[in-house]
């Protein structure tokens, strides 16, 4: 018998899914065509949570940050934070988005790439810049996102709880 893990949930037909979940959706379908792996929704341990973070096959850290609403982007000042956390950050828009502001010199366009979306594939519309992590801090963040990668499959597997009280040694 063959199980398919599809926790990212990339198998099935979403038809009514809409926002940041069909964006980040099509964007890991993307990414796993070029060999990312993604998890969605990981907690930094700058106390910032990653939309998206992922590894990909040369073990570079990305992070995806998700917007889909003008005032949500615009008014995002702490996006900076997630730079010290990855090789490559990205944006990630729905198609239809005016993706003009990611081209300000605020959103740092030298360094961020742009990815537009919807629930079923992505565009990479720029590459993201390479800003290699520190070996140390690489190191780390690579562990952590597998810890928790592990932990999810877990859950998904049934052996252990779900409950936010089941301490997990490590904290992951």
């Amino acid at each position: 018998m063959t199980i398919i893990d599809d926790s990212l949930g990339l198998l099935i037909d979403h038809d009514n899914l809409t926002g940041a979940q069909a964006v980040a959706r099509g964007v890991a379908r993307m990414f796993l065509r070029h060999d990312i792996m993604v998890l969605p929704e990981v907690g930094l341990r700058n106390r910032r949570r990653a939309d998206l973070m992922g590894i990909d096959a040369k073990g570079q850290i990305v992070i995806v940050e998700i917007k889909v609403a003008r005032s949500d982007l615009l008014g995002d000042a702490k996006w900076t934070e997630y730079l010290d956390y990855c090789d490559r950050f990205y944006w990630a828009l729905p198609v239809g988005f005016d993706a003009s502001p990611v081209d300000a010199p605020d959103f740092l366009p030298q360094r961020t790439g742009l990815i537009i979306a919807d629930a079923y594939d992505a565009e990479m519309v720029r590459p993201a810049a390479t800003n290699a992590l520190a070996p140390a801090r690489r190191k780390t963040e690579t562990m952590r996102l597998a810890r928790r990668a592990m932990r999810r499959a877990a859950i998904s597997d049934g052996w252990i709880s779900p409950d936010p009280g089941f301490h997990v040694p490590g904290g992951q």
